[in-house]
């Protein structure tokens, strides 16, 4: 394959495990390919999901030539777009730093050595990830992750000079993040705010609760409070699904709405007729008799 690589010979198996293991740690492209293949068919086929993926998340300046990075004329992103892809990655795979923040391993019970090419895992607190990339026109590359209190900064640095100054430079990007920001947690998932009423159901009411987690990046510097205005349907009819809308939150600063986040109903409610009625009636008939 050229480049970073374990050596992979084509009468050996390894698992998916130690494939990722593999392509995060000591980013091997022969890996690479190889799970490629696997996944689509070929490699080309592959590269066409990763340019339709790249173009669903709105890379603009992204263009794929195969699979591994190695440079290829027309091969070409940006920072930018390196930026949404970590974000894509992190937050709709998060398993994904159980493979980028391994230091050292192992494959082949012990014969083949990993060590990480992301040098921020073992000196930068809160380090998550995430993927160096070097060649010799790219030059050194590093999208890096970091989490600490809640907030989750990625820095992108591409062409540095050398490998320890594209280290330097994205703990600088970092570092101004954590110092100058904060992430301040807003609304929890399934959390109560109210009482929505509900007509013509077996239950009168419903909790209302957060249909999802919120909260905002804000500068650190920021004492202006956040208001919450909240709005419960006060004409909601059964029958009722858990996780229908039921009303919503507003956040305000300085007059200004930040976010709206959703209410929904925290259980079913069926509707109320003669057959649930009847049913309930001899439910709690029976429910006495027992007693």
């Amino acid at each position: 394959m050229g480049g970073s690589q374990i050596w992979l010979d084509p009468r050996e198996q390894l698992t998916v495990d130690e494939m990722l293991k593999a392509i995060c740690v000591v980013s091997a492209n022969d890996c690479t390919v190889a799970m490629a293949e696997h996944i689509a068919g070929s490699e080309e086929a592959f590269v066409k999901m990763m340019n339709d993926k790249a173009k669903e998340l709105g890379m603009n300046d992204t263009t794929f030539k195969n699979c591994h990075g190695i440079d290829e004329d027309g091969h070409l992103t940006s920072a930018y777009d390196i930026a949404i892809m970590s974000r894509e990655l992190l937050t709709k795979h998060p398993e994904i730093t159980k493979y980028t923040t391994i230091y050292m391993d192992s494959l082949r019970d012990g014969k083949s050595q990993l060590v990480n090419t992301n040098k921020l895992i073992r000196n930068y607190d809160g380090c998550t990830g995430l993927k160096t990339g070097s060649t010799s026109i790219a030059k050194f590359n590093l999208s890096a992750s970091a989490t600490r209190n809640g907030l989750s900064l990625i820095s992108v640095i591409m062409k540095g000079e050398t490998g320890p100054i594209r280290f330097a430079e994205a703990k600088k990007l970092l570092d101004y993040g954590f110092n100058n920001y904060q992430y301040k947690q807003l609304a929890s998932k399934d959390d109560a705010v109210g009482t929505c009423t509900v007509n013509k159901g077996l239950e009168q009411s419903v909790q209302a609760v957060f249909k999802e987690d919120y909260g905002l990046l804000l500068p650190k510097n920021n004492s202006s409070d956040i208001e919450q205005n909240v709005e419960i349907y006060n004409n909601v009819f059964a029958p009722i699904k858990k996780g229908d809308k039921v009303g919503g939150v507003t956040f305000k600063s300085n007059g200004e709405v930040i976010g709206t986040v959703t209410l929904v109903s925290d259980r079913d409610v069926e509707k109320y007729g003669l057959g649930t009625m009847t049913g309930k009636v001899y439910t709690n008939w029976f429910s006495l008799l027992r007693k």
